[in-house]
Formats: C-alpha cells, structure tokens, sequence
C-alpha cells in the first residue's frame, strides 16, 4: 500500500514538472514579441525626445549669446555716440 502512494505521488510529481516546464505557447510568445515592439518603440521616442530637448537647449543658448552680442554692440554704439558728441562740442567752443 505504502509503495502505490510513493509511486502515485512520484508519477504525479513528475507529471507536474513536466506540464511546469513546457515552453512558452504562441499566445504568451505574440505577447512577448508585442511587448519587445513597445519597448523599442519606446526607446525610439526617448532617443526622439532627448535629441529635441538638446537642439532646444543648443537654440535657448544660440540665443542667450545672440542677445549678449547684441547688448554688447548697443553698448559699443553708444560709447561711439558719446566720442563723436564730445568732439562736436570740442569744435563749437
């Protein structure tokens, strides 16, 4: 009596690990294939994104030093202006 329950339960373990270890059947390999497909896409647009957010970055500071050398040449003109008046009264007086 003892040996027919070992050999049941062996048999029925054997057959569990067996049905456990079977691969992975078409459904679960559609999903995985699918979810591969998100995950590049998904890289995709995050490589997309961060390249933006450089040429935003690189515009944002084009223009700060477009700005600078603007302030720069209106103080220069001003100074210049300031020179050309002094020797205009220098020459009326």
């Amino acid at each position: 009596m003892n040996n027919k329950f070992l050999l049941i339960a062996g048999v029925s373990s054997v057959l569990l690990l067996a049905g456990c270890a079977s691969g992975p059947d078409e459904e679960t390999t559609a999903k995985m294939a699918d979810q591969d497909a998100r995950v590049s896409q998904l890289e995709q647009d995050v490589a997309a994104l961060k390249a933006a957010h450089e040429n935003d970055a690189d515009s944002a500071m084009e223009a700060k030093q477009a700005k600078e050398a603007a302030m720069a040449a209106q103080d220069e003109a001003a100074r210049a202006n300031e020179r050309l008046d002094n020797i205009a009264q220098s020459y009326t007086k």
